[in-house]
């Protein structure tokens, strides 16, 4: 009996103690998120406000004259133009009005064209720059906010200092671009507002609050106490010493019976023997399901393995070749993708190369990017032009395409011994030439339309040069639209960026920089779909 009663007293201990654990979460929670939607209304409040503040002021600036006023020119305009911006300051109540003009080099520093100071508004001490004055820039929050404003056109940047660490007071600081004549960012004006408005109510909300949930937890706790009684814990604990024994030897047991005359409890006594019932055939169930689980991997890290052989995987592919060199790669997002690639030379002085992207991603895609490529490869060989075996390629798969998939395509032949490309185009993204001289950029070609999309779609050639020493670089999407954390895409233009990097490296070299590239711009974000790359190398001639 003693220990029956021990058993019920702890269970009641342990009730009361989840409930005012739980109430002090939900306080904690609630109070946070209040705090949060508070301070994040007052900081919009103080943020658009100041913006419109910031608007003004930077259309009093002649954003024409910045320079000039720098070099010391024009004085009386710019005497009138301070004691208009001094005014303004004092009259919206704001720190700090500044003009600077930003080294666009590095973002790192700025020289003050414009600085008004009003710090009767918040007791401050600052001390107003006079013309030309050099500074650094104070972190790198607003060196990106400067970037931002200089670089993508942003038309406003804020900066929060809650809790500033230099002895300033809690402010804002609002930037806006200084416009000239012809819409360019000639300089940047800068609004500090004080936030002491914010600091004040944030600590009265805390103290309600706080209080708040004192009362709360002591009454709910005086209520608990009294509602629980020896009735409701003697059953819980018979249902909970039961679902214990299934546990542990996963067998039926006995039935509990009418344990309770309480609804709710009698409910959860049934359903602890439904569940027992239950689990005992989903035990039965998931051995099975386990069981095709493997079943299904194993043929999936056999289809991975088949389509990794379905393609080019030896390099360097022709060790006995000096006049161009060859690499390619592919990582599928799933255990198997929809990315193809290919090479192969057709006779000694024509080298056959392609590169696509099926729609859609796993198994499907996979069986029918490697049937476009055996469609593609068996016909090259037999002669004929880029568009003439790609119009080949989408008749027949058009033939049996009830699934409606699609692949884009970039098939070229190059002329090993003058460096001349004949390529086609069926919806794929454009290649990129790397040239010796160093330049590098995309190759715009006509696109034609997706293979499998319409049997009537003609193709046409077109063609390119490689010169000894360039490099010609086929992707798919999987690189550009490659995706981090935040949902950014990694763009052609940072492609293009890292192809000029490496643009002294090998085919290989090339391959690495780039899939270096993404993976560094990703982060941990999963990668969202198939990526494949191809490079080809014009070697010079006295590497013959």
């Amino acid at each position: 009996m003693e220990n029956i009663l021990s058993k019920r007293s702890s269970l009641a201990v342990n009730i009361i103690g989840v409930i005012l654990m739980l109430l002090l979460v939900f306080a904690v929670v609630t109070s946070a998120l209040g705090y949060a939607s508070y301070t994040k209304a007052f900081e919009e409040e103080y943020s658009n406000s100041t913006f419109h503040i910031a608007s003004t002021a930077a259309r009093l600036v002649n954003g024409d004259r910045l320079d000039l006023y720098l070099a010391g020119g024009e004085p009386e305009e710019y005497a009138h133009t301070k004691r208009i911006l001094d005014s303004y300051c004092k009259n919206m109540g704001v720190s700090l009005i500044y003009v600077i003009w930003v080294d666009q080099s590095d973002y790192g520093s700025f020289v003050s064209v414009f600085n008004s100071v009003n710090n009767e508004v918040d007791n401050s001490e600052y001390t107003e720059w006079e013309l030309g004055h050099w500074r650094k820039t104070t972190n790198e929050e607003y060196r990106e906010k400067y970037r931002v404003i200089y670089e993508d056109g942003s038309s406003c940047e804020t900066v929060y200092r809650s809790k500033p660490t230099d002895g300033a007071h809690p402010h804002i600081t609002t930037m806006v671009p200084v416009k000239n004549s012809s819409g360019q960012v000639s300089g940047l004006l800068c609004v500090q507002r004080p936030m002491r408005e914010l600091k004040e109510a944030r600590e009265s909300y805390l103290v309600t609050i706080g209080i708040s949930t004192f009362m709360l937890a002591v009454v709910a706790s005086v209520f608990t106490v009294l509602f629980l009684k020896e009735t409701y814990i003697v059953p819980i604990e018979k249902i909970s010493e039961e679902a214990t024994r299934f546990a542990r030897e996963n067998s039926k047991g006995e039935d509990l019976g009418k344990i309770s005359s309480i609804d709710e409890i009698a409910k959860l006594s049934v359903s602890i023997e439904q569940m027992e019932t239950e689990m005992l055939q989903r035990m039965e169930e998931l051995t099975a399901i386990t069981a095709e689980r493997e079943r299904i991997g194993a043929e999936l890290a056999l289809a991975g393995t088949i389509q990794d052989n379905s393609v080019p995987g030896v390099f360097p592919a022709f060790p006995d070749r000096k006049d161009f060199d060859i690499y390619a790669f592919m990582e599928p997002a799933k255990e198997v993708g929809g990315d193809l690639y290919n090479f192969f030379l057709i006779d000694e002085d024509h080298l056959a190369f392609v590169i696509g992207d099926v729609s859609g991603k796993g198994i499907p895609a996979a069986l029918f990017m490697m049937v476009t490529n055996i469609l593609i490869s068996d016909h090259a060989r037999m002669g004929g032009s880029p568009a003439d075996v790609l119009n080949f390629t989408n008749a027949e798969i058009c033939k049996h395409n009830k699934a409606d998939m699609f692949v884009t395509l970039w098939l070229g032949i190059l002329e090993i011994s003058t460096g001349k490309i004949v390529a086609a185009n069926a919806g794929h993204d454009d290649a990129a030439i790397l040239r010796k001289d160093g330049s590098c950029k995309l190759f715009k070609s006509k696109h034609g339309m997706v293979v499998g999309a319409f049997a009537e779609s003609r193709y046409k050639n077109f063609e390119l040069q490689l010169q000894p020493g360039d490099k010609l670089f086929l992707y798919t999407d999987g690189v550009p639209e490659a995706t981090d954390k935040d949902e950014r895409m990694f763009t052609i233009d940072r492609m293009l960026r890292v192809l000029d990097e490496a643009k002294e490296q090998g085919p290989k070299g090339v391959l690495d920089a780039v899939y270096a590239g993404v993976n560094a711009f990703v982060g941990e974000a999963p990668q969202f779909d198939d990526l494949t790359m191809l490079c080809i190398e014009r070697k010079e001639p006295e590497k013959i």
